[in-house]
């Protein structure tokens, strides 16, 4: 009569500290968000400065790469002499909760590796044998990833964006005075965006080892992910067609990169279950 009460008190106590060690994960995950976050709390002059602020200034590294490309082509219309708008805070604590705003997501982007290693190495130990070995190197290719698509959306996507919100007047004698929190908000939900749609491949990757896609369906289905990609980068970037084409052109790019990942996947597990059968 004890044994099983002896049985359901170690699964209890196991389950304790499973949720300890989860406990001690998180902890160091949000601790490394928080140092971060710190240090671009306190750096607050180059993080907005050379940063943050740097897209609104015609001397920003990719309009300078854009005026460059059109003096080759002899084209001048891509350089950049004046941003037509001015950003104003116009509330009281604005410019103090963006700051801690700008210093979370910037927390958070420097931080994403360790973080995600931290909860990757909680989630390892319960996988299989053959689950750990499939998914090695995810903490590697997840990282880079999201610092492609952080990088792609901040110094693609976010310039034009910015650049044609600027310019865009409905009468000439309204002024753009855009709010520091108008500003902010978008130019982090621009990188951030890039950043986790990055992540298709590996999205990808895990699904079809889970058996729900595979490369055919991926394939049945290229339209409607084209017409998908195409609404959701007009949703994320300004109406304009230059920056929904730069930033359609790589969710396509990774979408066919995906149908490959999703093949190669199928065709390993498919040659490992045929070399199982014939022994």
């Amino acid at each position: 009569m004890d044994q099983p009460q002896i049985g359901e008190e170690q699964k209890e106590m196991s389950f304790v500290d499973h949720l300890e060690e989860l406990r001690w994960h998180l902890i160091r995950a949000f601790g490394s968000i928080f140092v971060f976050a710190i240090i671009a709390f306190l750096a607050k002059g180059f993080v907005f400065h050379d940063i943050i602020l740097a897209p609104s200034r015609p001397d920003f590294f990719s309009y300078r790469i854009m005026c460059d490309l059109g003096n080759w082509i002899g084209s001048e219309a891509l350089c950049i002499e004046k941003l037509g708008f001015t950003i104003q805070s116009r509330q009281m604590s604005g410019q103090l909760s963006m700051h801690l705003l700008v210093a979370g997501v910037l927390g958070l982007a420097c931080a994403f590796p360790y973080a995600f290693w931290e909860i990757w190495r909680f989630v390892k130990p319960g996988l299989y044998p053959q689950e750990r070995q499939s998914s090695r190197g995810a903490v590697f290719f997840v990282s880079v990833l999201f610092i492609l698509g952080l990088l792609f959306g901040y110094y693609v996507v976010s310039p034009i964006s910015i650049n044609f919100l600027a310019g865009y007047q409905v009468d000439p004698t309204i002024v753009n005075e855009f709010d520091l929190s108008s500003y902010i908000s978008t130019l982090t939900t621009l990188c951030l965006s890039c950043a986790l749609m990055f992540q298709m491949p590996v999205i990808v990757y895990f699904f079809t080892k889970a058996g729900i896609i595979s490369p055919e369906i991926m394939k049945l289905y290229r339209k409607h992910a084209i017409i998908i990609i195409l609404v959701v980068a007009a949703i994320i970037t300004p109406p304009d067609v230059v920056s929904q084409i730069l930033i359609s052109l790589p969710l396509f790019l990774l979408y066919e990169i995906s149908i490959k990942v999703s093949r190669s996947i199928r065709n390993a597990d498919l040659k490992k279950l045929n070399e199982n059968s014939t022994i």
